[in-house]
């Protein structure tokens, strides 16, 4: 395993450190494809009609590019930049606490948008987001966005959806009037602090937070000692979809932070699930299909950028994951998504979802704590010390 990046040199980053002649490398035109184009995902991003014969944004891509589409499933962030680090990769959907990592160690490439057709029909608020562009060079295209919801058991909370994040940070007695430990989960990710850090902006106002991913050393305390608080209350860190769907079907999980992904899965069931976001907000993902530094089949992964942006494509995907798309027009005479799908998953929410990010050493408010920090300090937190 290759050693991860300093945060030192994702700090120069974020700064503006690295310049836009790394844009160089781009390329200038897109030959025959390779024959095969491998992808590290999330979830339920590339499917190809095996889950469901009406989902299948592979299938017609493979016939008419020849480039055969080879997925690698990843559960987080951190396990989607080791795997770029380890190389062997072209693409990958990557969120904005990896993204900029990616950028700093060099491990994707600059993306000429020229190059791809559909670029122009992206969302504005995306095309230019900080989490891909650096110092106006673009190192992806955007994919898919959405907030991370409060997923929960309607048998257990009733008629009257939970209205907050308490429900998973604070020991309670809830509607069907069991205690709700040991009957929520967590995020199995370091980022998930930000979460904590979103809640106690709403409920310690003394604090002053005012970004979840610039905290500083008292901010920081704060959360950490939350998520010491919740981890009695935990019955497991979720990082596997599939396994949480599980849990809430078969071990009593009633509340947790999840994806729209599996809410959607669960309801498909028949399941007694809904989600909400809480008055205090949510974090989100806004995630952009990234092309490694050395990708052996860069031409075919041209072409996949340029797929994964067409109107059909993103709202399937968009009705299948119960995200948003990257891509206005997809919301608009989408079978899978229907006329109010976008509506659904959270278009007209963009400005309430506090995007996951990678805290840096350098902020806006002086010196804030670092990823490094938080990888260390909530692996300690999951194991209980």
């Amino acid at each position: 395993m290759k050693k991860a990046i300093s945060i030192t040199t994702a700090v120069a980053l974020v700064c503006g450190t690295l310049t836009s002649a790394f844009s160089a490398d781009m390329k200038s035109s897109i030959g025959k494809g390779e024959g095969e184009v491998d992808i590290v995902a999330w979830a339920g991003y590339i499917e190809r009609g095996e889950s469901d014969k009406n989902y299948d944004w592979v299938s017609g891509f493979e016939k008419e590019t020849g480039c055969k589409v080879k997925v690698k499933t990843a559960a987080t962030s951190d396990e989607m930049v080791t795997l770029m680090n380890q190389g062997g990769f072209d693409l990958v959907t990557a969120s904005g606490d990896a993204s900029l990592r990616l950028v700093a160690g060099k491990k994707v490439q600059p993306i000429n948008v020229g190059l791809i057709e559909n670029w122009s029909g992206i969302d504005k608020r995306l095309q230019d987001a900080p989490w891909h562009t650096v110092n106006k060079v673009h190192y992806g295209t955007p994919y898919q966005w959405g907030p991370n919801v409060l997923m929960y058991n309607t048998k257990v909370f009733g008629e009257k959806a939970p209205d907050s994040w308490d429900f998973v940070f604070k020991e309670m007695t809830l509607p069907d009037g069991k205690s709700n430990k040991g009957r929520v989960q967590a995020y199995d990710g370091p980022i998930y602090i930000a979460d904590a850090a979103l809640y106690l902006k709403s409920a310690k106002p003394e604090l002053g937070i005012k970004d979840p991913y610039a905290l500083n050393e008292e901010q920081y305390a704060a959360a950490i000692d939350l998520l010491k608080g919740q981890r009695k209350l935990v019955g497991r860190y979720w990082h596997d979809a599939t396994v949480q769907t599980d849990d809430f079907k078969n071990e009593g999980v009633v509340a947790s932070s999840s994806w729209p992904y599996q809410v959607n899965l669960l309801q498909a069931d028949k399941q007694p699930v809904a989600s909400v976001i809480p008055k205090e907000g949510a974090t989100g993902w806004a995630d952009t299909t990234m092309m490694h530094a050395e990708a052996a089949h860069p031409n075919c992964a041209y072409m996949w950028l340029n797929h994964s942006l067409d109107p059909k494509t993103q709202g399937d995907v968009a009705a299948w994951f119960g995200s948003v798309p990257a891509v206005p027009a997809a919301c608009k005479d989408n079978a899978l998504l229907g006329e109010s799908g976008c509506t659904t998953n959270g278009f007209d929410k963009f400005e309430k979802i506090s995007f996951w990010r990678t805290p840096v050493a350098k902020c806006e408010g002086g010196t804030c704590v670092p990823y490094n920090r938080w990888v260390s300090d909530y692996i300690a937190v999951m194991g209980g010390q």
